[in-house]
């Protein structure tokens, strides 16, 4: 049978640590295609670029590897180019990652890592969002690759559901400590901001935003309280944002 043809992205730029070891996994399942952002591109959301230029540039860091590309924009424009310029057929997975740091809870609404796999959705390609919670550059992400195999060839011999990828995190743990995985929904959380003010040798002002994480969750069903515990969280997520709950209740108004 043939290889699988694999898209690999991520956030953290083409020469992160991270993004190399998920192409090293991603080479003994099937063919690897990559198309990657040049520089880093954290927190960049569902980003595209439409007033500047995009440049691709194709490199050699992996000479195992028939394509490679890094790309001057956004991991969502990375996802874009590479169906629609780089690649002959559409991939049969896409996955994207291993982000240096968390993507659990609320920081799947700002992940650039998140939104190249969605993205990747809703041109109905299975995707897989890989993060490990480790913001180092040099994190170790040999204790994690088995997982990252295990959850990919899943994918690939029972797809997923219609309008859906998968958020996965791992804690920072080594392997034998590692309980297991769990499938989780996305804790209810958020993000105190603080604006750390400034002000440069030109007197003008300036601001670093900053803040604290604060879970408000207390289930036990969530990917916060699993990766607390030691267990690799996966989240189904959905891009349909309509709130269909909501409906009915909306339909009783006075319009």
């Amino acid at each position: 049978m043939a290889k699988p043809l694999i898209l690999v992205t991520n956030d953290d730029g083409i020469v992160a640590p991270g993004i190399r070891a998920l192409i090293a996994v991603m080479k003994e399942i099937g063919d690897v295609v990559v198309v990657a952002p040049d520089s880093p591109q954290s927190a960049m959301g569902h980003a595209i670029t439409i007033n500047n230029t995009l440049k691709l540039e194709r490199v050699h860091l992996d000479n195992e590897i028939g394509q490679e590309y890094s790309c001057s924009g956004t991991p969502v424009d990375c996802v874009k180019i590479a169906v629609n310029e780089v690649l002959k057929r559409k991939p049969d997975l896409c996955v994207s990652g291993i982000n240096h740091g968390s993507n659990s809870s609320i920081n799947v609404i700002y992940s650039g890592t998140m939104s190249a796999a969605v993205e990747a959705g809703i041109e109905d390609i299975p995707a897989i969002g890989f993060s490990l919670l480790d913001y180092s550059w040099d994190a170790d992400f040999e204790p994690i690759k088995k997982h990252i195999k295990q959850i990919t060839l899943e994918v690939l011999d029972k797809g997923l559901p219609e309008g859906v990828v998968l958020n996965v995190n791992f804690p920072k743990l080594a392997q034998e400590a590692i309980k297991g995985i769990k499938i989780c929904r996305q804790a209810k959380a958020m993000w105190q901001e603080e604006f750390d003010k400034r002000t440069n040798p030109q007197g003008k002002e300036y601001y670093w935003l900053t803040g604290k994480f604060v879970n408000q969750d207390k289930g036990t069903d969530t990917d916060e309280w699993a990766l607390a515990n030691g267990y690799i969280s996966i989240v189904p997520v959905q891009f349909d944002l309509t709130a269909h709950h909501a409906i009915q209740s909306l339909n009783a108004w006075d319009l």
